[in-house]
């Protein structure tokens, strides 16, 4: 299944208090519970400004479909065309 980067533009996103993620995470899991199990959260980042999520989900249409029944940004998404780490180097 296709990997995503999401990037989502929330000014303050790094002071975001432990609740406001939770509830934030409870929305994301809710929406992805009513759309099936097609569609996976595997992380995100939280940054100053941005979030950036990562997601398994046949396409980008059903990727910015979650975001708009979730309410969040979506204001870029990236198919990732490969996974490197240090193991890579070897």
């Amino acid at each position: 299944m296709p990997k995503y980067v999401i990037e989502r533009e929330i000014p303050g996103a790094g002071n975001l208090t432990g609740d406001q993620l939770k509830a934030i995470s409870q929305t994301s899991c809710n929406v992805l519970t009513k759309m099936g199990p097609q569609i996976q959260w595997v992380h995100s980042y939280v940054a100053t400004d941005k979030l950036y999520c990562v997601y398994n989900a046949p396409n980008k249409e059903m990727v910015r479909e979650h975001a708009r029944q979730g309410g969040f940004p979506a204001n870029s998404i990236m198919e990732v065309s490969v996974i490197i780490d240090p193991v890579t180097a070897e």
